[in-house]
Order: structure tokens, then C-alpha cells, then sequence
């Protein structure tokens, strides 16, 4: 059976590096379903209808899967009162990344989605991980989608193969790609917030805009940053 004819999946956040992943995948796979995930995250809204617009521009199915138990055990500023790390915050990379980390979070997605595999009958699972974050997030790392396609092995029938098409690729490179395959960079959401656009001063909206300014997208910084 050829990639083409196999069934695969994407796990869609609605922000950059899901959204290239899956424009670049489907070039080569026939990518059916999308996965987003609620675990109570404060721009789960946003990410949720971000998500479903990317999905549908796609003409793929998209599920989303809420996880209220993970909302209880994140007491990280992603899911709790704390405040997002913003300006000189993000200074310090390693506290930044303590400070929006969720317990085994793309472990926990890609097993979800390894189980939806080996149900039906998919043969890949991409994910956006890539080499900008790997820095400060193991579970980004080559290292971790290695393990989790060793786990695989074992742990379905079916063996599905996890799949990070930027895994060597940082911002500047993802939103370079982004513009080449004419991603729709519009519907994004890659903001921590839940501001009505992006509110371009938590470090996922840094990293964007920086990336768009480097590649002198400024349309779309106007489109999603600016009232």
C-alpha cells in the first residue's frame, strides 16, 4: 500500500508548526483526520476554531478531544492564574519553558493518537515538533520522536510511524516553507493567550512575529497581531 493510500493523522494545535507540518505531509500522505486537544489551556477556544478552519481549508475530518483531567494536574501558567512569561521573562529560557510546560503533553497526545491508529488502521502520525523549540522542549527532540516510534513497536498492532517533517527546521525556516506551499498563515493561532488576536508579547507570538519579520511577511503580522 503506498503513503498515498494509507490512511495518516496530524495533531493540530492551529498554531505554525502543525499547521506547515501538515501542508508539507500531505504532499505525501493522505492525511484524514485531525486531532486538536482541550486539556483546559486558556487559548484552547481559540485554538480549537483555529484548528477547524485549517482542517476544513484541508478538507480533512478534526476531533477534539478534551482532557479536564490534565487541566487539574497543569499548574503551569498555560492552564492556571499564573501569568504567561512575557518580556524580560523570556530572557531566561529555561524558566520560560517551566513556566508553560504540561506534564507529558505530546507524549500523551501522540499515545491518544496511537490508539486511534491502531483502531483504524492509520499508518502515520505527524507532529510539529521542530529544531527552534527542541532547544528548551525535550519532547521536541529527534531523541523523543525516535522512542515514541520505538514504543510503537510494542505497544499496537499496527505500528504507526510518528512523523516531524521540520524537525531541522527553526521559525525562520517553518514560515519560509509556510510561504512557498501558500499555507494559510491567516487562520493561524499560535498565541498562549485568550486576547481576540494574538497578543504578540508571550513567547510563541515572539518566535511568530520575529519569524515573519525575517521573512518580511508583514501581512499577515498586520492580519494576526495588529487591532
Amino acid at each position: 500500500m503506498s503513503t498515498k493510500e494509507a490512511k495518516s493523522i496530524v495533531l493540530l494545535s492551529g498554531g505554525l508548526d502543525s499547521v506547515v507540518s501538515l501542508a508539507m505531509a500531505q504532499k505525501e500522505l493522505n492525511i484524514t483526520l485531525a486531532l486538536t486537544f482541550d486539556y483546559g489551556q486558556k487559548s484552547a477556544e481559540k485554538e480549537i476554531k483555529a484548528s477547524s478552519a485549517i482542517a476544513k481549508h484541508y478538507g480533512i475530518t478534526h476531533k477534539v478531544i478534551k482532557l479536564d483531567w490534565l487541566r487539574e494536574i497543569t499548574r503551569t501558567s498555560l492552564c492556571s492564574d499564573a501569568e504567561i512569561p512575557s518580556g524580560e521573562a523570556l530572557n531566561n529560557p529555561e524558566s520560560s519553558a517551566k513556566s508553560v510546560w504540561v506534564p507529558n503533553r505530546n507524549g500523551l497526545f501522540l499515545n491518544i493518537a496511537g490508539a486511534f491508529a491502531d483502531a483504524d488502521g492509520f499508518t502515520n502520525i505527524i507532529i510539529g515538533a521542530n529544531k527552534e523549540e527542541a532547544q528548551t522542549f525535550p519532547d521536541n527532540t529527534r531523541d523523543f520522536i525516535d522512542s515514541v516510534n520505538k514504543e510503537f513497536k510494542f505497544s499496537t498492532r499496527v505500528q504507526p510511524r510518528v512523523t516531524a517533517p521540520l524537525i531541522e527546521c527553526d521559525k525562520v525556516e517553518i514560515v519560509h516553507i509556510a510561504l512557498m506551499h501558500k499555507v494559510p498563515l491567516n487562520l493561524l493561532n499560535s498565541c498562549y493567550k485568550n486576547t481576540e488576536k494574538h497578543c504578540g508579547v508571550c513567547e510563541s507570538c515572539v518566535r511568530l512575529k520575529k519569524a515573519l519579520e525575517a521573512n518580511k511577511a508583514f501581512e499577515y503580522i498586520k492580519q494576526l497581531f495588529e487591532e
